[in-house]
């Protein structure tokens, strides 16, 4: 099949054309492996100049929106559309990139796919008409994929009920990989002999670390020997409970 992907170049900061980063890189990678012809179309925010090149059997194509906005990028999209012909096309990283990837799959009669990491609508809250196209664009595609089951369980809702499939967030294959555990806490200067609970991620009332360190309590009555590793942004003024590291 043919296979073409939109995105921005950087999601999450990370700039896929130089990096093997997520699912940004990793979906498209796996599908080309597989013997599909892959296609990813990003856009810079950024000066970087035209690019088209070939690696990990995936053909990359970047533009910039500098100095002329999205628009080469839009007249682009549906020209490599009609060009190549896709038998789907998959929206990743952005609002605009999945209700980019229905309009043009509905006009060149292709299967659409919108991927979404995030809840993008509290991005940019106040932007009402934004949402109630991005939510048209849910309820039309042929597929919609979420990273976790929450987010799957919203948009969900936001199109008109329709299932939403749950392609979970992973590590990226080249930097975790099986170490010895005793090297490990030695190079880290862990305790050897205790249960070790590690969370990596904001450290942020949003993400409710609260509930955590209640239930760190909890095991910690019960259990002394467990101990608390986190590592994260930490939000300014929050505070850590003792014996937590």
């Amino acid at each position: 099949m043919k296979i073409l992907f939109f995105s921005k170049r950087r999601p999450q900061g990370k700039d896929l054309v130089t990096r093997s980063y997520g699912r940004f890189f990793h979906i498209p990678r796996i599908l080309a492996s597989r013997g599909h012809q892959v296609y990813l179309l990003v856009l810079s925010y950024r000066n970087d100049p035209p690019l088209r090149l070939h690696k990990d059997d995936v053909t990359w194509i970047s533009r910039s929106i500098i100095p002329w906005g999205p628009i080469p990028y839009l007249i682009e999209a549906r020209n490599f559309v009609h060009q190549l012909k896709p038998d789907w096309i998959v929206g990743f990283s952005d609002t605009y990139y999945g209700i980019l990837a229905v309009e043009l799959a509905e006009s060149a009669g292709a299967q659409s796919v919108i991927d979404a990491y995030d809840n993008y609508e509290s991005y940019i809250p106040w932007l009402k008409p934004l949402h109630l196209v991005w939510r048209r664009a849910l309820s039309r595609a042929t597929v919609v994929t979420a990273a976790g089951p929450q987010l799957a369980e919203r948009l969900a809702g936001l199109g008109a009920g329709r299932p939403v499939r749950v392609v979970p967030m992973a590590a990226d294959p080249p930097y975790f990989m099986p170490l010895d555990r005793r090297d490990c806490r030695r190079n880290l200067n862990l305790p050897m002999d205790k249960k070790i609970i590690g969370y990596c991620g904001a450290i942020h009332r949003s993400r409710s670390i609260d509930v955590l360190f209640q239930a760190f309590a909890i095991l910690r009555d019960q259990n002394p020997d467990v101990e608390l590793i986190l590592t994260g942004r930490k939000q300014k003024g929050l505070p850590i409970p003792e014996k937590v590291r």
